[in-house]
């Protein structure tokens, strides 16, 4: 007996009909995974918002710490930023030092008061205590694979290192440290100088660049300095307004 077939016609119709079942369950399972990956993408978006907001706190924690009034660590996330854009990096990595930045000092909440306070000058076994702030704030930032925070680690980490090797923790030198760290150096010490702490008045601005100068080639890369100098006064005008209109650590991490 010869194998039984469907007429032509049934078998064509068949063949259709799987067709666009087969069809509409995939278009039912495309949309369904693109629901469930933007829904795990904004839920990322959010976890990450929510650490970084307490990276954020903490930061300012340490910069109380240290007699200041906290406006400090923002005024540097926007410093770095306009600094990285006058270098000609791209606005993407201006955008994420800008959120990297603040945290560069997150390290200092573990330092004993003792010592972040002391008037006078650090004994060289406080010294090592305070430098220890550095390698403390990679450490609390973490080996997170997020971008910003990985960039926020090796600011913490290299922000204290200098050009000419003589900086802390590892002593690195030139372009062997990060550009990040290198920017962030730049716009601590002039922010840092330009505000008045517990153990002396503000330098003027035209102070503070001048020993900013005096360190070009040394403490900092003259190409960072030089970029500096010559947007200094965009850059002094932006770090007033940033004191003036205290914006808050949402404008830092949700800003374009």
């Amino acid at each position: 007996m010869g194998a039984l077939s469907y007429p032509a016609p049934q078998a064509q119709e068949g063949a259709r009909c799987f067709d666009e079942a087969a069809a509409a369950q995939m278009e039912r399972f495309v949309d369904d995974f693109g629901r469930m990956y933007r829904e795990r993408n904004e839920a990322l978006r959010e976890v990450t918002r929510a650490h970084h907001e307490a990276l954020l706190h903490l930061s300012a924690a340490a910069d109380l710490k240290d007699d200041d009034t906290g406006i400090h660590i923002v005024r540097i996330g926007y410093l770095a930023e306009a600094l990285a854009l006058a270098l000609g990096q791209t606005v993407g990595f201006a955008r994420m030092l800008r959120k990297a930045a603040p945290m560069h000092d997150v390290g200092k909440i573990g330092t004993p008061d003792s010592v972040l306070k002391k008037p006078g000058k650090l004994t060289p076994e406080e010294r090592e205590i305070m430098n220890g702030h550095a390698a403390m704030g990679a450490e609390i930032l973490g080996r997170s694979r997020i971008p910003v925070f990985r960039m926020a680690a090796e600011v913490a980490l290299t922000h204290h290192e200098r050009y000419d090797g003589a900086g802390y923790p590892a002593g690195l030198a030139g372009e062997a440290i990060p550009l990040s760290g290198r920017i962030t150096a730049v716009v601590d010490f002039f922010d840092a100088l330009t505000m008045d702490r517990v153990y002396r008045p503000a330098f003027s601005v035209e102070e503070a660049l001048e020993m900013l100068k005096a360190e070009r080639g040394r403490a900092f890369d003259p190409v960072v300095v030089d970029a500096f100098l010559a947007h200094a006064e965009a850059i002094n005008a932006l770090r007033c307004r940033i004191t003036q209109e205290c914006p808050s650590f949402d404008s830092l991490i949700d800003s374009p």
